[in-house]
């Protein structure tokens, strides 16, 4: 890793613990430099990559470029095979999850109805919020009252939603059925 990635790094540690990048006098120090003007430099090049932008009054403020995580290559889920060489190329988990930001939030999976289409109790699932979706789609759906992850599915009855778990029936509305959104994603935290 060269000088400035280790630096970045540690910009990045630095802006998840407080919201905000440091001050020169507090990056001076972080990253290891003596000098204003050095610090100065490093924002240039930072600037020059798209990962920092000064915003109106003169501030820092990261890009999402500065929260792009690097993609280090493809591991099989398999059987063990020979190692790829690392790729230089980074993603955003914004860009590569969230499609309408203004429409997308996330949803606390509670229960395992779903665990058969990856859906585990405690997950968080990444939800565009809307009112339409297709039968086969998993939904975020309020049904009677209540609110339930499940497959959105049409037959000659109507609409109902399906678990993707066979410990579970079928549910049919006995009064409303309102979409509240559709899962895009889902993503859970290893310790």
């Amino acid at each position: 890793m060269d000088i400035d990635h280790e630096r970045i790094a540690r910009l990045r540690d630095y802006v998840a613990a407080h919201g905000v990048l440091p001050s020169y006098a507090r990056m001076a120090e972080l990253i290891g430099m003596k000098s204003k003007a050095g610090v100065a430099k490093f924002v240039a090049r930072l600037q020059q990559r798209g990962l920092v932008r000064k915003a109106p009054g003169g501030r820092l403020v990261p890009t999402r470029a500065f929260h792009a995580r690097p993609v280090v290559g493809q591991a099989p889920a398999g059987f063990p095979s020979a190692a790829d060489e690392l790729m230089e190329d980074a993603i955003s988990i914004d860009d590569f999850l969230v499609d309408h930001p203004s429409r997308t939030v996330l949803v606390h999976v509670r229960g395992d109805s779903m665990v058969g289409a990856g859906i585990q109790d405690g997950d968080y699932v990444v939800v565009e919020r809307t009112t339409q979706a297709r039968p086969g789609q998993i939904v975020v759906a309020r049904m009677d009252g209540e609110y339930t992850i499940k497959y959105l599915m049409r037959d000659e009855r109507g609409w109902f939603l399906r678990p993707a778990n066979p410990h579970y029936p079928d549910l049919r509305p006995t009064g409303e059925l309102d979409i509240f959104g559709v899962v895009r994603a889902q993503f859970r935290r290893y310790s």
